[in-house]
């Protein structure tokens, strides 16, 4: 096996960029029989999660037999996002939020020995590792996988390491599908030998290839019984694999990731390389970030206080403040999406598509954030005049939770003070905090659906009462805690409820699910005695009606009767938008075109999202007469009709249909007389008028030959005008003009801001063309050699290295230059060095790279380069002078 594998490698250059070892795994299993399958959206169809976390997590109902296999085997690069590990993103070499699973799968196909067998032939084949430098590890108790890893693979038996159920079995919950796992790890130091190897030593190995052997399904008792179709499940890190093949210490030091890192460096006028550990975390955050919420967007999800929209505030927010304590004290998140976009659009073009979009969102959450820091400071201002003998770790996380004020920053202001932070207490509230989203998060429990499914073969269906009453007296059907049934939930529980009958509508046809509470006590009551439930979600199971929520105050016990009482601000905020986007895809077939179908839709509370088949964008015009009939529409007041009818009947009358939809005979038809008529089940306002004012916000591209408007109506235009209004009234007062002048205003000052750079880069470049050559005069005869070493402050190294070679390039291909100085001399803590050798240099001995990096050491730094061209950097500026000195000492002896 090893001698066939490297012989195909030293055919096949091996993959090294993150874009070929993706399409190398895929293009690999697509020759062995499985469908290549595009990545889903981050945001899933499954409610019982709120973002992909998983590769398989698209294929979760054919695991549960609740939906036909695609294809008997499948292979996908599927794009994840998790943030239950937020904290250690940046800190250590492995941990993100958006990352990429490579995966192939079997849906009662092949099994173990061929999964095995497949990925060491592309581990050590395709991706050319050396046998030497892999482990595998089993389930303790699964001698067969142990016996195929040894025998058919050729594995060495000292390199097969067993592991308990805590590492190498998986479940998806205490019931349900499972089976043991084996794991592929990359030893970093294989000539330690192979003696009680240790797979936790993260300095030493890194897994990079789970397979999942699914076959057992566990009862409540915990007895495995042999599941009749077995299934494969596997995951490679992309951005694992691209570590190892690329040589690097840590993930984000792969091209899958670093140019992120050397745009926000550019932005911050940094280096990455001559950062302390802090700095370079902050860059590694808004590298990997920038992926994240650049694909968030790109996917639908809006910035918001709730869901997923709250994960992709809380990402935003944490890019703009890891680039405030690098000193971008400027927006920047456009510049990071627009880096992020070109970075990945080759694997999704989609982004591209969706780039307008993805930079209006990040723009005006950013200028929110700023808005929202500056808050943060004036509490700071107010904590210190009441003049504490400290800023308590209670006041320093709720500026750091709350605000986004850094930590860091309350500490330097604290210190102008002449007061310290309780650190300790504040750690305190952190960790708080983090039980607390432990508690709250949503994991991977195909367990939960498995409950909900057996409750649906025994219940009848939920009557919803919400189309006439927001308040309704309910009892409690069924009670799911930790994805089982139960018969009671106490405080703090995370529960989902079934009632006989609810007014909470289950997102289905693009409009979200109703928030609200169900309380314990007779209808009318409220929520101010008894039991209360704070529902978060509402979601459609079969029949049922599903509401998923925590327990607040109080015990819950099936059979409990409850008000459940919708909250009634969500409701109209939803029922506007809906109806708007009935309006709106009127306005677009009356408009635009009358062949304009529906491609999908989102309303929710904030905005509403509409997708309509269309070959080409619509101009500014276009998008201006449709506000315009829209608005006169809500005007003109129309008395809404909802009425059910036949299926046959509606199409008659005309009501337009959802392509794709099924119908059963009788149908709900939502009419809004001589202007729309729909076939929804989604709520609506009674009349046009309830819904104010209708704005589109934007207009993108989402795929070939789809366009999506996103729009806000009634109570939420309020927010968008408000944002816009705050905006405005801020560049007013910056630049003291007239928000009619704005424009004109900021085009001046670009261009000036433009010819300014040019000149003053000009400028500088012929200043220090100039310094460097009168330095000539101090250049040392060595031999046949000529060398100069040199002391050269005020230049940057943009211009000093250039500059450098030039002057070499005069002294001949004998000639060797090192020049070191403080680009700026008011901030003497940063100094540069550059080395700049020539051809018969080199070939003596010397080479730039090694020579410049050791003199980089010696003032507190690093870098290096090429062999003829290097810079580096350092933090000593006392030690400059003693260094220089020692490399012109140090290269005279070796040139000698």
């Amino acid at each position: 096996m090893a001698a066939t594998s490297s012989a195909r490698s030293e055919r096949h250059p091996r993959p090294r960029s993150g874009a070929e070892i993706r399409e190398a795994f895929l293009a690999f299993y697509e020759a062995r029989g499985h469908r290549r399958m595009a990545s889903a959206s981050l945001v899933p169809d499954d409610p019982t999660v709120l973002l992909t976390i998983a590769g398989m997590l698209p294929f979760k109902p054919v695991f549960l037999g609740q939906a036909p296999r695609p294809a008997a085997r499948a292979t996908t690069s599927q794009k994840c996002i998790r943030t239950n590990d937020i904290e250690n993103v940046g800190r250590t070499a492995r941990h993100h939020t958006f990352f990429e699973m490579l995966g192939n799968f079997s849906f009662g196909d092949y099994f173990k020995a061929e999964a095995m067998t497949w990925a060491w032939e592309l581990s050590t084949g395709v991706f050319g590792l050396d046998p030497k430098h892999l482990v595998v590890s089993v389930f303790r108790d699964d001698d067969e996988a142990a016996a195929i890893w040894r025998d058919t693979v050729g594995v060495d038996p000292r390199r097969i390491v067993r592991l308990g159920e805590a590492d190498n079995f998986w479940v998806s919950g205490p019931t349900g599908p499972c089976g043991p796992c084996s794991e592929i790890y990359y030893d970093f130091r294989p000539e330690l030998g192979d003696d009680h190897l240790d797979l936790e030593d993260d300095s030493r190995f890194i897994e990079f290839y789970n397979l999942v052997f699914m076959q057992f399904n566990r009862d409540a008792e915990g007895n495995l019984t042999p599941l009749e179709n077995r299934n494969i499940d596997t995951g490679m890190g992309l951005e694992r694999m691209a570590q190892i093949l690329q040589g690097v210490s840590n993930n984000y030091e792969t091209d899958l990731i670093y140019p992120l890192i050397e745009t926000a460096a550019t932005l911050a006028g940094i280096d990455y390389r001559q950062l302390d550990p802090r700095g370079q975390t902050s860059l590694k955050v808004i590298g990997d970030h920038s992926r994240a919420i650049t694909q968030l967007i790109a996917d639908g999800v809006t910035a918001s206080n709730l869901g997923r929209g709250y994960i992709l505030r809380r990402l935003l927010r944490r890019v703009v403040r890891h680039g405030r304590l690098l000193g971008i004290d400027t927006p920047f998140l456009p510049a990071m999406g627009q880096a992020a976009i070109a970075l990945m659009a080759e694997a999704y073009p989609q982004l591209e598509e969706r780039s307008e979009a993805i930079m209006a969102e990040l723009a005006r959450e950013e200028a929110r954030f700023l808005e929202t820091l500056e808050r943060g400071e004036k509490l700071l201002a107010e904590v210190l005049s009441a003049r504490p003998e400290q800023i308590s770790g209670e006041q320093a996380f709720e500026l750091y939770d709350t605000y986004g004020f850094p930590l860091e920053l309350t500490e330097e202001i604290a210190e102008e003070h002449g007061l310290a932070v309780d650190l300790a207490g504040f750690e305190a509230a952190m960790e708080a905090q983090r039980q607390r989203a432990k508690a709250a998060s949503v994991r991977l429990d195909l367990t939960l659906q498995g409950a909900i499914e057996a409750m649906a073969e025994q219940l009848p269906a939920t009557e919803f009462r919400g189309y006439e009453a927001l308040e309704h007296p309910s009892q409690v059907m069924a009670l799911v805690v930790n994805g089982e049934q139960a018969q009671a939930a106490v405080a703090g529980d995370a529960v989902q409820i079934v009632l006989d009958s609810t007014p909470f509508y289950g997102e289905s046809g693009g409009q979200i699910g109703d928030r609200g509470v169900l309380a314990g006590g007779a209808p009318g009551a409220g929520p101010e005695a008894g039991v209360i439930v704070r529902i978060e979600a509402v979601s459609h199971q079969r029949k049922l009606i599903v509401h998923h929520g925590r327990i607040e105050r109080g015990e819950l016990t099936l059979g409990d009767t409850l008000t459940a009482l919708v909250d009634r601000a969500c409701r109209r905020r939803v029922q506007a938008h809906h109806t708007a986007t009935h309006l709106l895809q009127a306005a677009l077939k009356q408009l635009v075109d009358a062949s304009i179908s529906q491609a999908g839709s989102l309303v929710d509370f904030e905005r509403l999202r509409f997708d309509f088949h269309c070959p080409r964008a619509l101009s500014a015009e276009e998008l201006e007469r449709i506000e315009e009939r829209i608005n006169g529409w809500i005007a003109e007041a129309h008395a809404l009709e909802v009425q059910e009818m036949e299926l046959e009947r509606a199409r008659a009358a005309g009501a337009v249909a959802m392509f794709g939809e099924k119908y059963g005979e009788t149908v709900r038809v939502v009419d809004v007389p001589g202007v729309s008529m729909e076939l929804c089940g989604g709520t609506h306002v009674a009349n046009t008028a309830e819904i104010g004012l209708f704005r589109i916000v934007s207009e993108t591209g989402v795929a070939a030959g789809i366009r999506r408007i996103e729009a806000v109506a009634g109570p939420a235009v309020l927010d968008y005008l408000r944002e816009r209004d705050s905006v405005v009234r801020a560049l007013t007062e910056r630049f003291k003009v007239q928000p009619g002048e704005i424009l004109a205003r900021v085009s001046g000052l670009q261009d000036d801001l433009k010819a300014t750079a040019r000149a003053l880069e000009a400028a500088r470049s012929e200043l220090a063309r100039a310094r460097v050559a009168a330095l000539a005069a101090q250049t040392q005869e060595v031999g046949a050699f000529r060398v100069l070493v040199a002391r050269l402050d005020g230049v940057e190294g943009a211009a000093l290295q250039p500059a450098a070679q030039q002057l070499q390039e005069t002294l001949g291909p004998a000639g060797a230059v090192v020049l070191g100085g403080l680009p700026d001399t008011a901030e003497s803590s940063k100094l540069i060095l550059v080395a700049a050798f020539g051809a018969q240099v080199i070939d003596a001995g010397p080479k730039a790279g090694p020579f410049i990096a050791a003199v980089a050491k010696r003032c507190g730094g690093g870098g290096g380069g090429r062999p003829h061209l290097a810079q580096a950097g350092g933090r000593d500026a006392a030690a400059l002078d003693p260094a220089l000195e020692q490399a012109r000492a140090d290269l005279i002896a070796r040139l000698s």
